[in-house]
């Protein structure tokens, strides 16, 4: 079986390299795109990041109508952590700057008697079903996260995680897809999601 190439989009925002290794691991072949140009005629998108909102900022223009061009002809797209959240409508970290607007509503601060960042393991609560990103994964799996601001629950949520507020964890639309989690540093259930999406990305080549 030729591997499925996943073009991960480089735009300075975290190290990539355990993303790259665990995408690896789900038998991906993967390439960086370093310029707009570089993401057409992919066969599936990353967008990794963590930190703050304000590096989505690096993803001018062109960058943002590379990737809706790819949304368009249907291309698989993941989202992780400040990736999931670039796929919203934008974030109250950097009011200024818009989201991709993908997915409705605007990302938030964790708030309540908890502690911000949330950074640690905590569940998943599947709210939907079916789900292909989703598949295998048992509501209640644990997950790995590092952040301070998350994404509102939504019509397209598939799964919930509860810190102070509950926030949208999984979110499943079409060919795009967004977590708030790490994968990579998942264990088992990170895994099988990342598997998930390399399979349903070859499907759909």
């Amino acid at each position: 079986m030729t591997p499925l190439v996943v073009t991960m989009i480089d735009y300075g925002a975290g190290d990539l390299t355990s993303v790259i290794k665990g995408l690896e691991t789900a038998g991906a072949d993967v390439r960086l795109a370093t310029s707009p140009e570089s993401v057409i005629g992919a066969e599936a998108l990353v967008v990794p990041g963590v930190g703050h909102f304000e590096a989505t900022r690096s993803l001018d223009a062109d960058w943002r109508n590379a990737i809706t061009e790819s949304v368009k002809h249907s291309v698989p797209i993941l989202g992780i952590c400040l990736g999931l959240q670039f796929l919203f409508e934008g974030s109250d970290e950097a009011p200024d700057l818009p989201g991709l607007g993908l997915f409705p509503g605007r990302c938030v601060e964790l708030s309540g008697d908890v502690k911000v960042p949330h950074v640690g393991w905590n569940t998943l609560e599947r709210t939907r079903r079916p789900t292909r990103l989703f598949g295998g994964i048992d509501s209640g799996a644990y997950a790995y996260f590092t952040h301070s601001f998350a994404a509102p629950v939504v019509d397209r949520t598939v799964a919930t995680t509860a810190h102070g507020g509950t926030f949208s964890s999984v979110v499943e639309r079409g060919s795009v897809f967004g977590v708030q989690f790490h994968p990579e540093k998942s264990g088992r259930a990170g895994l099988r999601l990342l598997e998930n999406f390399v399979n349903l990305a070859r499907e759909s080549t």
